[in-house]
């Protein structure tokens, strides 16, 4: 690598560290003490969303108080884009951190000749990603449009350009399945999480044979949440979600009555909704509730939409005024829900399917315990006892289970 080059490099760092000191100076100068309010994703299975500080302001004439709503929803977009502005700058400087130590190596590489080095800047690694394609005979150089990694044509994105390692089941020979012994094979795996990422190569493998059968496509997208839910990097969980997403609009475009297609689009909302500023996140809440009632009238009897329906339920009943309102003005009517309504859909899928899950029987309990019904929450909490611990989701869940007996029990 030309001293230039370490040059700039050492340069860019200086400057990166500068900016977000300038950047954190900014934020604390403006920020004031106020009222912290905490907003609950929509969607997520897990987290919520970031802890937001607002000024607490009282105003009683009528006109003041629609000006004031309107900021309230402003300083919330600024703060929540900031965060995420601090987010990527700290991704960047991890990614100086690994890359400074490398130097001398990289160096030594180019003046002897081994290799030669790709060299990238940060900002441009950030913007600039690639995807990882299937090795074939022959690539498309399109300028216009990029092949996403499912294999279907879609706009060219940030998230689309990410590289990530291709698995090892990739480009190597495989056997050819007719459509109905492949469907059988993937479905089989996908029940145990060890066989998930299988299952998903599997599928990688056929997308070119039976890219526009639907039974094929809303597995793919299938295969893309599974892949979300078992990455722990943040770029490839996003990389997966909006492809998962990109291919399961697809699939509702070409079988608008077939409710599995509507189920994942939901699901893999709630999943690209994890990146996105706060008004998109209650866009993607919306479409989750528009697309699961959907996916219920196709599919009435499949328990996995009613504990989805149940979680967004609950949800929303823990929602505080002014997050309510906050959705009121994007969608104009006040989002509802109480915790009557989440506790019937989590029983009616316990009814379609006994034991259905550890996530349900915490939801469950929560749900009775939330009601005062004590005997009813620690009784779900015991029959969860019963069943196996095999995903991080069980896990988490009997994590949870265990806080709320210990709290019953006092």
């Amino acid at each position: 690598m030309p001293h230039s080059t370490n040059k700039e490099l050492i340069f860019g760092i200086m400057v990166g560290t500068a900016g977000i000191s300038l950047l954190l100076l900014w934020y604390h100068k403006v920020r004031k003490p106020g009222r912290a309010m905490k907003l609950p994703k929509f969607l997520s299975l897990g987290n919520t969303f970031n802890s937001i500080t607002l000024q607490d302001e009282i105003h009683n004439d009528q006109g003041t108080t629609v000006i004031f709503q309107e900021r309230q929803l402003q300083i919330l977009e600024k703060l929540n884009e900031l965060l995420t502005n601090m987010e990527e700058l700290k991704e960047e400087i991890r990614f100086l951190k690994e890359t400074v130590p490398k130097l001398e190596e990289y160096i030594q590489d180019e003046l002897g000749g081994k290799i030669t080095v790709h060299k990238v800047s940060p900002q441009h690694r950030a913007r600039k990603r690639r995807l990882p394609t299937i090795q074939s005979s022959a690539t498309s150089n399109s300028s216009e449009e990029a092949e996403s990694e499912g294999g279907y044509i879609t706009a060219n994105t940030d998230t689309e350009e990410q590289s990530f390692p291709v698995p090892k089941a990739f480009n190597t020979h495989v056997e050819e399945l007719n459509l109905d012994v492949l469907l059988q094979k993937v479905d089989h795996l996908r029940m145990s999480e060890s066989g998930k990422s299988e299952s998903f190569e599997l599928l990688c493998d056929h997308k070119e044979k039976f890219r526009d059968e639907i039974e094929f496509m809303w597995r793919f997208a299938r295969a893309y949440g599974d892949m979300y839910e078992l990455s722990t990097n943040t770029q490839e969980k996003k990389h997966y979600a909006n492809i998962g997403r990109t291919l399961s609009e697809r699939a509702i475009n070409r079988a608008p009555m077939n409710g599995h297609c509507h189920l994942w689009y939901a699901v893999l909302c709630g999943y690209v909704s994890e990146f996105e500023g706060l008004q998109n996140k209650i866009n993607y809440g919306h479409l989750f509730k528009e697309h699961l009632d959907i996916a219920i009238k196709l599919l009435p009897e499949e328990p996995f939409l009613y504990y989805l329906k149940g979680r967004y339920c609950y949800t929303v009943s823990k929602l505080s005024w002014i997050e309510k309102k906050m959705a009121a003005t994007l969608f104009g009517k006040i989002p509802s829900s109480t915790v009557q309504e989440a506790l019937h859909n989590f029983l009616k899928a316990e009814e379609l399917c006994p034991g259905y899950s550890n996530p349900n029987y915490m939801y469950l309990a929560k749900c009775y315990a939330d009601l005062e019904e004590n005997q009813n929450a620690l009784k779900f909490c015991n029959l969860a006892l019963l069943l196996p611990t095999v995903t991080k989701e069980d896990k988490e869940a009997q994590k949870e289970m265990q806080k709320i007996m210990t709290s019953l029990k006092r």
